[in-house]
């Protein structure tokens, strides 16, 4: 079915499929396509309205009863690591820091399959060849970066992210890493990184991604302070995830036409 704003991008919805987060619930995506000369201001705006990138596309969960997944991001002023982040820093700090343009690399490729096999090997990618690695890491249209970890003592490839740079923050699309190192916390580790990074370029936020109350594989995420959490059309402070509910009733989720018509669109005459 097709959502159309006046001269605005057109809205998709794809078919129900089962929820890779929550066991026995369905999701469905409301998307568009993310191209031409307004790309990057078009990022820019839905990411700050809970949608997320992935290549060419901008998505964001619109199921029809559950309301589970909630676009997350850190406010860098407000984040304050704990004990064990601070450990996880130490513990990595012989890691190098490099961060390029978005082009793929054998390297890249080959801890990418490591980390699927071990972590995600029933997952919606773990049949993606190197081809279609390279597509995910290098169609894009706006401002983006890979940002590498390397082992300065054994000079392997650690970790990766695949970064947007936003207008307001940094947005990491898709990390992953060496599923043998896991007492490194690599994953926690490029979260306080890009922190730190967004500390340094002035930028307010890092978005995480979809942080889902209930499922083991999102938790992760809560546990960084400055939490906040896209509800109800507006950013709100997650200061207490554990006593935080999500109203899951289908008539708490808007029309999928009601809520094309509140999506905010940049200015595409400026």
């Amino acid at each position: 079915m097709r959502h159309t704003l006046p001269l605005a991008p057109q809205f998709y919805v794809t078919a129900p499929q089962p929820c890779p987060y929550l066991e026995g619930r369905m999701e469905r995506k409301l998307f568009t396509a993310l191209q031409g000369a307004n790309a990057q201001r078009l990022n820019d705006s839905l990411s700050q309205q809970g949608f997320r990138r992935s290549q060419n596309v901008l998505y964001r969960p619109s199921c029809a009863d559950c309301s589970a997944c909630l676009s997350a991001r850190i406010d860098v002023s407000r984040f304050k690591p704990g004990k064990s982040q601070r450990r996880t820093i130490r513990r990595n700090a012989h890691l190098e820091r490099r961060a390029t343009s978005p082009w793929a690399t054998e390297d890249q490729y080959e801890l990418f399959r490591a980390y699927l096999d071990s972590r995600h090997a029933s997952g919606g990618m773990a049949d993606m060849d190197v081809f279609e690695f390279a597509a995910m890491i290098e169609e894009t249209p706006i401002r983006s970066r890979v940002v590498e970890y390397t082992d300065l003592e054994s000079g392997d490839l650690t970790a990766v992210s695949l970064t947007d740079v936003l207008s307001d923050g940094l947005s990491m699309v898709y990390s992953f890493y060496d599923p043998a190192k896991t007492d490194a916390s690599l994953g926690t580790y490029m979260i306080l990184d890009h922190i730190e990074i967004a500390q340094e370029a002035q930028l307010p936020y890092v978005y995480l991604g979809y942080w889902v109350p209930g499922s083991a594989k999102m938790g992760y995420k809560s546990r960084f302070s400055g939490l906040e959490i896209y509800l109800g059309g507006t950013w709100q402070r997650l200061d207490d995830p554990a006593n935080f509910k999500i109203e899951n009733h289908p008539l708490a989720n808007d029309p999928i036409a009601e809520q094309v018509a509140n999506i905010q669109l940049p200015d595409t005459a400026s």
